[in-house]
């Protein structure tokens, strides 16, 4: 654990902004380097790319502010700006959105998630080892890889009782990199292939096979990042997962079942 990552002079550098930088930096650059390679690099992108940051920044900054409106007594604006959470899943629904409306306010024609989905995940891995090194690690557990707060970094994470009583937990932020990883390293197989992962699968669904799989095991590892619960049982994180995944879900059976008939259709013919 390292909130601040290196001091230059009297400028502390944090870890959580500068892993997030480098995320945002890493993803840009192979987003561009797919674009070209795939013949897709052109000024209309740009503008895409620029939309779907703002998209990113909104919601990761306001993602999780209904939390603040549920436990605020008299919620302000002030408290909206100052406690309305840093959510990267927010920022990757955000982006999500920030994409889709920017081609359509310039009719650009295309998909594009499958010039977007490695990068993203790429720096997601990266960005999520800055989210390690500054947040609280999870919940407390026994098993032998759990982590432990040294005591002069303690002050410097916020609500977290494990830290202070000492106690070993989970690193949940590992997990997610490490998930991350994964995901950009089968992305970027399956992109310079250039076929589907699936027949039925069309331009653009490569990005939503990551936002469903990523969804799905954000859900699943919400249960040791010790986050508070908001409905059901469930932090505002994991509703917000399980709402993504039964949506993309519902999409991909119904492309798979359009395909189907499709298939027959054909052979009738």
């Amino acid at each position: 654990m390292r909130p601040i990552l290196f001091r230059f002079g009297e400028l502390d550098v944090w870890s959580h902004p500068a892993f997030a930088g480098l995320g945002i930096a890493v993803a840009l650059y192979m987003t561009w380097r797919t674009a070209r390679r795939t013949g897709r690099a052109d000024r209309p992108l740009l503008f895409i790319i620029a939309g779907g940051l703002l998209g990113a920044a909104i919601l990761a900054k306001f993602g999780l502010v209904f939390r603040y409106l549920q436990l605020a007594n008299e919620p302000t604006l002030a408290g909206m700006l100052r406690y309305g959470g840093r959510t990267l899943l927010g920022g990757l629904v955000g982006g999500y959105l920030g994409v889709v409306l920017t081609k359509r306010m310039i009719s650009y024609p295309r998909a594009t998630g499958d010039v977007f989905a490695p990068g993203v995940a790429l720096g997601m891995a990266i960005g999520r080892l800055g989210c390690f090194l500054a947040e609280r690690p999870g919940t407390v557990t026994t098993l032998p890889w759990g982590v432990r707060v040294p005591s002069n970094v303690v002050p410097l994470v916020a609500q977290c009782p494990g830290c202070v009583s000492g106690a070993a937990m989970h690193p949940s932020f590992l997990y997610e990199a490490a998930f991350d990883l994964l995901a950009a390293w089968v992305l970027f197989s399956v992109s310079r292939s250039g076929r589907a992962p699936a027949p039925w699968m069309v331009e653009g669904d490569l990005f939503k096979l990551f936002l469903f799989a990523y969804a799905a095991f954000r859900f699943l590892v919400e249960y040791v990042r010790g986050n508070p619960a908001l409905a059901g049982g469930m932090s505002g994180s994991q509703i917000v997962a399980l709402v993504s995944a039964i949506v993309l879900a519902a999409y991909f059976i119904r492309q798979r079942q359009q395909y189907a008939v499709a298939s027959l259709g054909a052979e009738g013919a």
